[in-house]
């Protein structure tokens, strides 16, 4: 009875809220502006580093599951980073989308309880993306290589010194 109530719930909210909207004559738009990253989709995995500042440098290997959801209008990526051990040491959760009215991407992540909402561009092959964080300028660019692969750096510019990378990795699509 209680699911039979929160189903029926549901779905008046649903028809509610689109009889409140019009039907969206962008969807093609969104999801040709989605192709441009078909690139991604599958599953990547290959080394990466992490750079903290002083000290040595964390090697790690990097997952990457990627996939599109909502038949094609967003891109849902899942990165898992283990030590030599096998231990999981980092997880995010992104999702990129098309705005038609903009004609812009928009990159959410969330990783480690905090999230981050910004714009995403995409060159042939890539994309890139960055932010402000008090004196910390971070940029993060990705491009697929000649060989196929997924090549990504982080830098972060504090101030007027030079970038200094934070994350590099390369990951290969695996079967």
């Amino acid at each position: 009875m209680r699911k039979t109530f929160l189903a029926a719930v549901f779905l008046s909210l649903t028809l509610s809220l689109s009889a409140q909207q019009p039907p969206s004559s962008s969807v093609t738009t969104q999801r040709e502006a989605m192709k441009k990253l078909a690139f991604l989709a599958g599953h990547w995995s290959g080394p990466a580093t992490i750079s903290r500042g002083p000290g040595e440098p964390l090697h790690l290997v990097q997952t990457e599951e990627v996939q599109y959801k909502l038949d094609g209008l967003v891109m849902l990526i899942e990165g898992t980073s283990r030590n030599a051990e096998g231990k999981v040491v980092f997880t995010a959760l992104a999702t990129i989308s098309f705005h038609d009215a903009s004609g812009k991407y928009r990159f959410r992540a969330f990783n480690d309880g905090h999230y981050l909402d910004t714009e995403l561009t995409v060159p042939t092959n890539g994309f890139s993306w960055g932010f402000t964080s008090g004196p910390a300028v971070i940029a993060n660019t990705m491009h697929r290589t000649d060989k196929g692969e997924w090549a990504e750096t982080t830098e972060a510019t504090i101030g007027n010194n030079p970038p200094r990378p934070s994350v590099t990795m390369l990951l290969k699509h695996q079967p």
